[in-house]
């Protein structure tokens, strides 16, 4: 298991991002990241829906605004790992068990238009396909690969409400209510 691993998104622009960046959000929170962070627009009213989300289903997701090129270097000189998912990298199931789980792992996930940097920075350049696709997709098909079954139906112990999915809907047990 990795020290710790954060999402970065980069070039986040409010008033065009705001639904795929929430959903990279969920996603990370969902599948076991410790963080995800924010380059571009600062968005607080974003942050505050993810923290009522951690409030009703659990878990913790760190949230924070950062520089997104300023970050990812500082992330790779004091030895992290950044893995940069696109669509013009290893394919993901060959990279994943090359990647060190020893130091921080920073996974970034692009914009509107990634510089030509990231690809340069980062120790490693993944992809979930070569066909376009969702970044939200990408994020999802790459941690559920990085977390194996330890990631599959994740719960929280601090969970207000669980979700039990079945055939023809869902039950929601409202934990507050059961006690």
């Amino acid at each position: 298991m990795s020290e710790r691993l954060d999402v970065l998104r980069l070039g986040y622009r409010r008033g065009r991002d705001p639904r795929i960046t929430t959903h990279l959000a969920l996603v990370a929170r969902a599948m076991g990241a410790d963080g995800f962070l924010l380059a571009g627009d600062e968005d607080k009213e974003m942050f505050d829906n993810l923290n009522s989300v951690s409030d009703r289903f659990g878990g913790h997701l760190e949230t924070e605004h950062v520089s997104g090129m300023g970050h990812l270097k500082h992330h790779v000189a004091n030895g992290g790992v950044a893995v940069h998912l696109t669509m013009y990298g290893e394919p993901f199931r060959k990279a994943i068990p090359k990647i060190r789980r020893d130091r921080p792992v920073l996974i970034v996930v692009g914009g509107a238009k990634v510089p030509g940097d990231v690809f340069k920075i980062c120790q490693h350049n993944v992809a979930v396909g070569n066909q376009p696709h969702s970044e939200v997709a990408a994020l999802a098909l790459f941690m559920d690969a990085w977390f194996g079954e330890s990631g599959s139906e994740r719960n929280f112990d601090d969970a207000r409400l669980i979700i039990e999915g079945t055939n023809d809907g869902k039950l929601v047990h409202d934990l507050r209510e059961e006690d």
